[in-house]
């Protein structure tokens, strides 16, 4: 990785692999591991007594609130900053990795923006000793056609994807991917998905960070959520909905706000029709019935009408790994294309 790259892993929002837990990898001797990773800024504790342990060729996502100390966990793993603990990559400590070794896309990059695409991507694969042939890495990304115009005059996503190409172009062994689909459409977006599909099928080990939780669910093998600078669940993404999700629900949208008797009533009529104990909940929109099964949905509605509510519409979800998120952080998250998260700052004045 060359200097630039490198000291952008101080404004990257971090990744880190696993947690006090580890689950099995996908084997081998891990690329990434560590004990009682430790950071602290004055009387700030970035990161508290993290474990570590990744697998070659796994795709492993980082999810958190800002200020939990992802970016702080990165820049030990990268070695720009010294952390305490025994933290090792590749086997060694992350100052003495060879940086040809890492692929880096931090969440805020502002490379020349008057070169092309094009000759972005040859300037990046020129600072190592072998790179990937750079068309093949624009067609990758999904730049081919685009290939020629100036990074200034490129779109949101357009941008986005150039980025990618650069951190990817010297094949590296170990990438850290920061929200790495941020402003890209959906055909965007798949090509991105499916390079990272294809790198760790390849045996590369990708961290990746992101605040789209159906990304990291789609992606990710392993997920290890941080708050507060510690690791507080981690696991397979649906061990941790099944753990950690709740039931599924069934929301109805109400034109008037929903009463403690309606909710009373609805939750007999509910119990008197499936034999168990529902929870029924007023929630901002209307009202809400967990536990309800695909088969109960009718029943449940019987008891909607039964206790006289009326409602514009009905939704029926299973638990996701933004459920997860929510309840183990009880922190809510911008959604795509809501403007992305700031980071918080640290006592060192960085990203955190």
């Amino acid at each position: 990785m060359d200097e630039t790259a490198t000291g952008a892993a101080a404004d990257a929002t971090g990744e880190d692999p696993v947690s006090g837990v580890p689950d099995a990898g996908v084997g081998g001797d891990p690329v990434v591991g560590g004990e009682g990773v430790r950071k602290a800024y004055g009387d700030v504790v970035a990161l508290d007594g993290v474990d570590l342990d990744v697998a070659a060729g796994e795709v492993f996502g980082l999810i958190g609130p800002n200020g939990a100390g992802k970016t702080t966990l990165v820049r030990a793993l990268t070695g720009t900053t010294e952390a305490e603990g025994d933290l090792r990559v590749f086997g060694a400590q992350p100052r003495d990795v060879d940086p040809s070794r890492i692929g880096l896309l931090p969440q805020s990059f502002d490379p020349p923006a008057r070169l092309t695409a094009r000759e972005l991507v040859d300037y990046y694969g020129g600072l190592y000793d072998a790179a990937r042939d750079t068309e093949s890495v624009l067609d990758d990304v999904g730049m081919a056609d685009d290939a020629d115009a100036w990074y200034e005059t490129l779109s949101g996503g357009q941008k986005r994807r150039t980025c990618v190409a650069t951190a990817v172009v010297n094949d590296p062994d170990l990438l850290f991917l920061d929200e790495p689909t941020t402003g890209i459409d959906p055909a965007g977006r798949r090509a991105i998905h499916r390079l990272i599909e294809r790198l760790a099928a390849d045996g590369t080990t990708v961290f990746l960070t992101s605040h789209a939780m159906d990304e990291v669910e789609r992606l990710a093998d392993r997920v290890a959520m941080l708050r507060d600078g510690r690791v507080v669940a981690s696991g397979a993404p649906d061990r941790l909905v099944a753990e950690h999700g709740g039931a599924p629900r069934l929301d109805a949208a109400t034109p008037e706000p929903t009463t403690a008797e309606t909710v009373e009533a609805v939750a007999t009529g509910v119990r008197e029709r499936l034999g168990s104990d529902p929870t029924v909940e007023a929630t901002d929109e209307g009202l809400r019935v967990r536990g309800v099964r695909p088969e109960a949905i009718g029943a449940a509605v019987d008891a909607l009408d039964d206790a006289g509510v009326a409602f514009d519409s009905l939704s029926w979800s299973e638990p996701s790994l933004e459920d997860v998120y929510l309840r183990l952080t009880g922190e809510e998250y911008t959604r795509r294309g809501d403007g992305g998260l700031s980071e918080d700052v640290t006592a060192d004045g960085g990203d955190r």
